[in-house]
């Protein structure tokens, strides 16, 4: 039995001081960790959307409702003689965005939109020489390009770590800017000469480049990794002399505030 014991001993002994050995270690990692708890860590958090690092550039499509102004003559001549509503010139269009972060709380925008209404019509008090009504199409067509700068009235994210930042769910914000826009109205059909009442079939038409200015707020909402949906109100103010096949008129009103709503996805 003295033997066997001395047989085991020494394994025992061996055994022992590694238990001891790892039982001393894990309280010292553990204060380790304890003693740093706001150091930097590699790991992303797992429980929100994260990027590495801030992201620099948006690009997105977005869909428009224009509410227009139709506040010039031309629009009060077309809707008092014609059976079209001043109403008729709100229409729906499209968008194209691109935005560079340039500053915390700072963006430079680039955009193209379009938009395009159509409505059939008739003269309200006159009627051919069979009785029939007197008909047309009036059309007006709009294409911008613009430039701006956008401002974030909160903080559009916040860093957690050296690598990861998490965007903010919500980021309102104020933006103005200019550019160029390119109307076309035209009305095609049927038309009465008010020096002899004679009715006659042609096209009017004035299409022309314009500058623009606008102010716009809204505000971009973060959905699922890179993508955002953005909802945005923009005012436009813009005018421009018209052709002459519309005499002694003054430039048509192409101000306007459009509502739009799209997505995002980020770089």
């Amino acid at each position: 039995m003295t033997h066997i014991g001395h047989r085991f001993r020494g394994p025992c002994l061996s055994v022992c001081a590694v238990l001891l050995l790892a039982a001393s270690a894990l309280p010292v990692s553990a204060a380790s960790d304890d003693q740093n708890p706001g150091a930097p860590s590699i790991r992303p958090p797992s429980s929100a959307d994260f990027f590495l690092g801030r992201p620099r550039v948006t690009v997105g499509l977005r869909g428009n409702w224009v509410f227009a102004s139709a506040g010039s003559d031309i629009f009060d001549f077309v809707t008092d003689q014609l059976t079209i509503e001043r109403s008729a010139f709100n229409r729906p269009g499209f968008g194209l965005d691109l935005s560079i972060n340039v500053a915390p709380r700072v963006d430079v925008t680039m955009g193209f939109e379009g938009s395009m209404m159509r409505q059939g019509s008739e003269y309200r008090d006159f009627v051919d020489n069979k009785l029939l009504p007197i008909e047309q199409t009036t059309s007006l067509k709009e294409q911008a390009v613009s430039a701006g700068v956008k401002f974030a009235l909160l903080p559009a994210g916040r860093r957690v770590s050296r690598f990861a930042w998490i965007p903010s769910k919500l980021t309102p914000y104020v933006g103005a800017g200019g550019g160029i826009l390119r109307y076309d109205f035209e009305q095609v059909g049927d038309f009465v000469d008010f020096a002899d009442s004679h009715v006659f079939t042609s096209t009017f038409r004035s299409a022309g480049w314009t500058p623009s200015a606008y102010a716009a707020g809204g505000t971009d909402i973060h959905l699922f990794n890179r993508v955002f949906m953005s909802l945005e109100g923009r005012y436009t103010w813009s005018s421009a002399a018209l052709d002459r096949d519309f005499v002694d008129f003054d430039p048509i009103d192409l101000k306007g505030f459009r509502f739009g709503a799209g997505f995002h996805y980020a770089f």
